[in-house]
């Protein structure tokens, strides 16, 4: 196969994998071509959803039928977008939240609990790969706004830290 050839082949295949990101709603696909010993094709294909957001915010909603008087305090900020807070933590990739390390183990952290900055808060897995999740500076966990081994996009909050 000739270079243009295997362009004009990659250039239709990085076609083929945005159509179907679009098509299946998916936020990220990532594939590895190999075409001989030293020759292969790397490709990440992403794109930022706008109704992550919301998606992150039905936990908040949730979250104050559970405790009546968390209701009253939380019924102000739940207006506000969440990530807009100055104290939130976003998420640095896609994946799967994990809260605590193991099944039955406590959490990495609670609401009212101090954390230092590099302690680790939560955990991403994403691709089989368990991503420790740091504390980005000290102070007091406010507002968590994920749930326990739910979805995270890429830039959703994931607590508030004042």
């Amino acid at each position: 196969m000739s270079k243009t050839n295997s362009h004009d082949s990659d250039v239709s295949f990085i076609k083929a994998l945005a159509e179907l990101l679009r098509d299946n709603d998916l936020t990220e696909l990532q594939v590895k071509r190999d075409y001989a010993d030293n020759d292969s094709l790397n490709v990440r294909v992403s794109r930022q959803m706008m109704a992550a957001p919301v998606a992150v915010a039905a936990p908040v909603a949730a979250a104050p039928v559970a405790a009546a008087p968390a209701a009253a305090a939380a019924a102000a900020p739940a207006s506000e977008d969440p990530a807009d807070l100055p104290g939130a933590v976003t998420s640095p990739m896609v994946g799967t939240v994990y809260l605590q390390g193991e099944p039955g183990a406590p959490p990495f952290a609670a609401v009212g609990q101090q954390v230092n900055e590099g302690d680790t808060i939560l955990i991403i897995e994403a691709m089989k790969t368990m991503n420790q999740i740091p504390a980005p500076k000290s102070g007091t966990i406010k507002r968590i706004l994920v749930e326990d081994g739910g979805p995270v996009e890429f830039g959703a909050p994931l607590m508030i830290i004042e």
